[in-house]
């Protein structure tokens, strides 16, 4: 019977050391704007225009309900607003608001100084190198679904 193979050996071992890090530092630069992952991506996502849950669900590869949940929490910051669409008041489509509009450039800069933290000591190259087959593997697999948590 062959050895195993050690866990140091695995690309996926040395991409979930990077992410994990990556992510909670990033996670704990936003819980002091008062916002978290899931709720940076839906900001973001709506900065560039309005959108209806179920499209916004679509494009991040989430659930309408955990689109709805966030949006709940986003309403109750007074971040984002829901409009209701013509006379059928069932659709409705989520904006911005203007402290939602505000706040998103100074947790763009948070997510520019975290890439920064952990990825200025990369050489160019070698991070348009990770950038692209991390890009490949993602749509070589089908993967959707942003990260989140």
């Amino acid at each position: 019977m062959s050895e195993p193979s050690g866990l140091e050996t695995h690309l996926g071992y040395w991409l979930r050391c990077v992410s994990n890090h990556v992510s909670h530092a990033f996670a704990l630069k936003l819980a002091g704007a008062g916002v978290t992952v899931a709720e940076w991506v839906v900001l973001r996502e709506l900065y560039d225009s309005e959108s209806a849950p179920s499209a916004l669900a679509e494009r991040l590869g989430m659930t309408r309900g955990a689109i709805s949940k966030l949006a709940d929490r986003l309403v109750a910051k007074a971040m984002i607003v829901r409009r209701a669409e013509g006379r059928d008041r069932r659709f409705q489509s989520l904006a911005l608001t203007r402290q939602g509009r505000a706040i998103l450039p100074k947790l763009a800069a948070l997510a520019d100084r975290n890439d920064a933290e952990f990825f200025d000591g990369v050489d160019i190259e070698t991070r348009q190198a990770i950038l692209g087959a991390m890009k490949a593997i993602v749509r070589r697999n089908g993967l959707r679904g942003a990260p989140v948590d």
